[in-house]
């Protein structure tokens, strides 16, 4: 067990320096980029803050993550194929599992983490706040 630890970390740390390094930086974009847009959305809807409800709202859960997926499954098959070209190419074999974790970090964890602020962010103020007196 110790053996398979070891491989994976030092796998994964041999991502940063080793070729296709360029995907590091730009998966996690993408998936910022649409967890932005699907923030914006679900502002524009008054829908609740996406990573919170997933949480808190278990009634919703199951819409709220199809509607996730949906929307980041794209940035998250292209980390997992890139991940696996990565392998193959440096390590001459291929280990699903180590795509799927990195897959899971440098899509589904930026994306989870952005939308609820952008929603947030993005929300009109409180009508009772505009209306409160000015001193």
């Amino acid at each position: 067990m110790d053996d398979f630890l070891s491989r994976v970390f030092e796998d994964l740390v041999g991502r940063i320096t080793g070729p296709m390094k360029f995907r590091l930086l730009l998966q996690p974009v993408m998936a910022t980029l649409m967890a932005v847009r699907d923030g914006l959305h679900d502002a524009k809807a008054g829908r609740p803050l996406y990573g919170w409800a997933l949480l808190h709202d278990p009634a919703h859960r199951r819409e709220m993550l199809k509607d996730g997926w949906k929307a980041i499954m794209k940035v998250f098959s292209l980390a997992f194929i890139l991940d696996l070209v990565y392998q193959w190419i440096a390590l001459r074999w291929l280990y699903p599992g180590e795509a799927t974790l990195m897959a899971v970090l440098l899509a589904m964890v930026p994306y989870v983490l952005v939308r609820g602020p952008v929603n947030r962010l993005a929300r009109p103020a409180s009508p009772l706040a505009s209306e409160a007196p000015r001193p």
